[in-house]
């Protein structure tokens, strides 16, 4: 009967958190409008979530957060200095195509939003049988150690958590 009434908990605390904070005050019309939401909306868009999302492995999650934050840090500085770089020294961008292990369409969300968070990535295809991502990096220099790079800090993570 809970899981009927509140199809995701967790959706619904961080909803009313989102509420709250983005409306900078915790007056009982601001409670009883985000607690309304908190509510509704899970409740409503409970069809349209494909798969019942899995999560377990909250160390390596938090762990993965922040790799994500100091990679942000990172390649903001690296396309800070590709922008301001003279013209014979640009960086030259281009694709890779990155084989993907993880089928989780959960798991595959979070690796698309992770792609179009960082700086100089961008997730452009995935491929209809889920086995392959194409990528565009802004500065690559190794399309090998990209690949690998985005299996080993993201991807593999991701599989812990969501498979």
């Amino acid at each position: 009967m809970m899981r009927r009434l509140f199809p995701a908990p967790l959706l619904s605390l961080a909803l009313v958190a989102l509420w709250l904070l983005l409306n900078n005050s915790l007056g009982l019309g601001q409670w009883l409008m985000a607690l309304l939401l908190g509510w509704l909306v899970p409740w409503l868009t409970h069809s349209l979530r494909p798969t019942p999302v899995r999560f377990s492995h909250p160390l390596v999650a938090l762990r993965l957060f922040f790799q994500v934050g100091c990679d942000v840090i990172v390649w903001n500085w690296r396309v800070l200095l590709g922008t301001l770089a003279p013209a014979d020294k640009v960086p030259q961008g281009g694709f890779v195509v990155v084989p993907l292990d993880l089928r989780d369409p959960n798991g595959l969300a979070v690796l698309a939003a992770i792609m179009c968070v960082i700086p100089g990535t961008i997730w452009s295809e995935l491929a209809l049988d889920r086995s392959a991502l194409l990528v565009h990096m802004f500065d690559l220099e190794d399309a090998q150690a990209e690949i690998d790079l985005i299996k080993h800090r993201y991807e593999r993570p991701l599989m812990e958590i969501f498979e």
